[in-house]
Parts: C-alpha cells; sequence; structure tokens
C-alpha cells in the first residue's frame, strides 16, 4: 500500500496535478486530529525546513523500516515497523511538496478550528429518547433550541446496542472509551458524546 501511495504522488506531480486534494485525502485518512500529525510523525515542528524535513525523514526512515525488523513475518502480516514506516513515509511524500504540504496545513489548520467549536461532553444517560416507527434515536438539547442527535443503528455500526429506553444493552465487554462528535441540526456547535466513560 505504501508503495503504491509513493507511485501514486509521483503520477500526481508529474502527470496529473488535479488529483492532489484526492491523494492528500488518501494519505491522511479520515482524522487529522484522532492521529499524529504528519510533523509529529517525523517529530519536526509544523515551521520546519525543507532541510529539516528531509533530515527528520531520512533519520527517521532508517529506525522505522521493516528491513530492520527482528522477528521473522510472514509478508501476508504488516508489523508495527512496517506501519511506523508507512507512516513515515506519508509523512514525507506530502510534505516534501510545497503544494501539498500547504494543502495539509489549511486541512490540519482546518480540523483544528472545528474541534474548538465543542459545546460538551454528554453521555447517553443524558440524552433524551425518541422511539418511532423509523427506530430509537437520542436527543440532546442545544442551546440554540435545536437538537444533537444519534440513532440506535449509527450506535449499532460502532458495537453498541441500544434499548427502547436508551439503555446500553451490549457492548464488547473489554471496549475502551469511545466519542462520537454530534453536529447540531441547525447551528454550528458540536458535542462530544462519550461512551463507555472510565
Amino acid at each position: 500500500l505504501g508503495l503504491i501511495a509513493c507511485f501514486s504522488l509521483f503520477i500526481c506531480f508529474s502527470e496529473a496535478p488535479f488529483l492532489l486534494l484526492q491523494l492528500l485525502q488518501m494519505l491522511q485518512g479520515s482524522g487529522i486530529s484522532n492521529q499524529k500529525t504528519l510533523y509529529e510523525v517525523l517529530s519536526v515542528p509544523e515551521d520546519a525546513t525543507y532541510d529539516e524535513i528531509r533530515a527528520a525523514y531520512k533519520c527517521a526512515a532508517l529506525n522505522t523500516h521493516p528491513d530492520k525488523a527482528q522477528a521473522t513475518v510472514e509478508s501476508s502480516v504488516c508489523t508495527g515497523e512496517q506501519h511506523g514506516f508507512f507512516g513515515v513515509q506519508k509523512a514525507w511524500e506530502t510534505l516534501r511538496y510545497p503544494k501539498c504540504r500547504a494543502e495539509y496545513d489549511k486541512q490540519l489548520q482546518s480540523s483544528r478550528q472545528s474541534i474548538d467549536i465543542i459545546a460538551s461532553d454528554i453521555e447517553i444517560e443524558d440524552m433524551t429518547v425518541e422511539s418511532s416507527d423509523d427506530g430509537v434515536e437520542l436527543l440532546y438539547a442545544c442551546r440554540c433550541g435545536d437538537y444533537f442527535s444519534i440513532t440506535a443503528c449509527e450506535l449499532g455500526e460502532m458495537g453498541i446496542s441500544v434499548s427502547e429506553d436508551g439503555e446500553i444493552v451490549a457492548q464488547a465487554p473489554d471496549s475502551l472509551p469511545t466519542s462520537i462528535v454530534l453536529g447540531c441540526g441547525s447551528c454550528s456547535l458540536k458535542t462530544r458524546l462519550v461512551i463507555n466513560k472510565a
């Protein structure tokens, strides 16, 4: 996968610059805020120069390269070292090109701004349960008068079963605390629904 991403990036810059945005989305995954930034992967500040990024990449690539792994693993198994190496590769392939880096910085800044507008942390017990023929929906009043909402079906996709009265009835026994950000239907506020709070 890492080689494919690197090859795709080469094509992006040599033949089809309009693929830049799609490639960045593929490289970054879905949640910048839930993961290390590409700068953190390379252990460089966000205002690092090209030379600083390049030097950090070389050092990180040497330290995380799969050939340095002590244990022999089957080629179909991806080890932690390989994940680390591919993360380093992705960081380098994005930050080495000024256009990619500028787009990444813009998306990183945007994700940070959206994190700042979370109004509160809530739990399922704080929500009002509404049952209809369509299923169970959990609601929490926003200060604008509308509601934050999530359906039992959406929670089910996360591995959490909710009864018609809003009680969690089934969840993996060893599940860790998790959360999901809910947006208001009318305004820009968001709230974080914390599940299985420690």
